[in-house]
């Protein structure tokens, strides 16, 4: 249903690295020891770009509803029956938008809201929707966006590609980077079919002047590669193959990789290294990894210091993934979460920082606007808002977050552990 749903088991101790996933889990095995400085490759940091030095966030952009003049025309990851109303029985996701910025809005079936207002739905089609969620990204101080693309063949892809456009219309709008980032998962015939989606429709795209480069390059990403599950049965070989074809046409090419690549245990897939090592940027995924600040402070002393460490050696630059915490979860204790993560990947000394997600209700780590008190949620229907734990937070208060723990990362403000973002203005 939703891709990179990882169930997310409890670490053991502050400083016991799980990596668990429902791809399955394995015991780790200790931190290698710090990698030696290849002798002949250029170890020169990357300079500032659209993604080194910059925060981004991965932007779904995947809603869509009945009546919205979408290719898709259905209710779409709303609910788990595309042709019917969202409702308490057929839902696809664990948190609620704060929609009162948007002028198009769609019927459900749920009860009113707590404050009596229909409980409506946006769709991402909507002009007036991704516009404004652009605007969003950049009156929050967001660098980029990186547009998830999934198998774009079947009932599925004609909308994707009108979103393509639709991003492309919205960044260079409001002046707000963005750059494709394809997600392999469940992908057959991944080689030949991702080559020839770049080459005849997603390559275009990088003549936009909102269109990120890097080293004067255009950032392209793919997720997923390595991933010890089914859904990711790929060979090294082949996964190594498409990362050179991307550098062969010119593209500064992103990993989004497991927590574990470095050991390739657990979530990674066994002799994976080498095609790791070919990545521009690595960037590990985090989500179902950590859901507190202690468990936040001790993959940083075990996982993310010799993640940089490895990158530091091989020439290769580091975005880690840094995520709000799962509301439904009640992981984000009113932004401290999230901030002890800004607060410890800036000391590791990233290159770059991912934020997972903008718009990722489905998970619930949303950081797009979201209801804030059970005045902004369906009656009765069980969701949690942004107040769950006796804090009142505006509805943007994560984007608020997010543009501080930008600030911060890019030097703006000084470092610092305490937040210093107010959960309401």
């Amino acid at each position: 249903m939703i891709r990179r749903r990882f169930n997310a088991l409890m670490l053991l101790s502050l400083f016991v690295v799980t990596g668990s996933c429902s791809k399955g889990s394995k015991t780790p095995v200790p931190t290698p020891p710090p990698a030696k400085p290849d002798t002949n490759i250029d170890l020169t940091p990357s300079p500032v770009g659209d993604v080194v030095g910059k925060v981004v966030v991965g932007y779904q952009g995947w809603f869509a509803a009945i009546g919205d003049g979408s290719p898709i025309n259905r209710y779409w990851h709303w609910a788990h029956t595309w042709e019917q109303q969202p409702s308490p029985t057929n839902t696809a996701i664990k948190s609620w938008p704060d929609v009162r910025d948007y002028t198009s809005t769609f019927p459900t079936s749920y009860a009113n809201l707590g404050n009596g207002q229909p409980a409506n739905l946006f769709s991402s089609f909507t002009d007036q929707t991704i516009d404004t969620q652009f605007k969003w990204m950049k009156q929050y101080g967001i660098d980029g966006a990186a547009l998830q693309r999934f198998n774009p063949s079947g009932l599925e892809g004609p909308v994707r590609d009108a979103m393509a456009a639709k991003t492309k219309i919205a960044a260079e709008a409001n002046g707000v980077k963005f750059y494709i980032m394809y997600d392999v998962s469940g992908w057959t015939n991944m080689q030949t079919e991702l080559k020839t989606d770049w080459t005849n429709k997603m390559s275009a795209y990088t003549s936009s002047s909102a269109y990120a480069k890097q080293n004067g390059k255009p950032v392209v990403c793919i997720w997923g590669f390595g991933f010890n599950d089914t859904n990711h049965s790929f060979s090294a070989a082949a996964c190594l193959d498409v990362i050179k074809w991307f550098q062969s046409k010119g593209c500064y090419v992103i990993g989004g990789v497991p927590t574990n690549w470095l050991k390739q245990t657990s979530d990674s897939r066994p002799e994976f290294l080498n095609t790791y090592k070919a990545l521009d940027m690595i960037s590990p995924w985090m989500v179902g990894r950590i859901g507190n600040a202690n468990q936040s402070d001790g993959f940083f002393v075990n996982t993310n210091k010799a993640d940089q460490a490895y990158c530091n050696a091989h020439g290769i630059d580091y975005q880690p993934c840094i995520l709000p915490g799962d509301l439904q979860e009640r992981q984000r204790a009113h932004g401290d979460f999230m901030w002890r993560q800004f607060y410890n990947m800036k000391r590791v000394g990233a290159q770059g920082i991912y934020i997972s997600m903008f718009d990722e209700y489905n998970e619930g780590n949303q950081i797009a606007k979201t209801a804030e008190s059970q005045a902004f949620v369906p009656a009765g229907a069980g969701f949690l808002a942004l107040d769950e734990d006796g804090t009142a937070c505006s509805s943007d208060y994560y984007l608020r977050l997010t543009g501080d723990g930008a600030k911060m990362f890019k030097g703006l403000i000084p470092l610092t552990a305490t937040r210093p973002t107010k959960p309401v203005l």
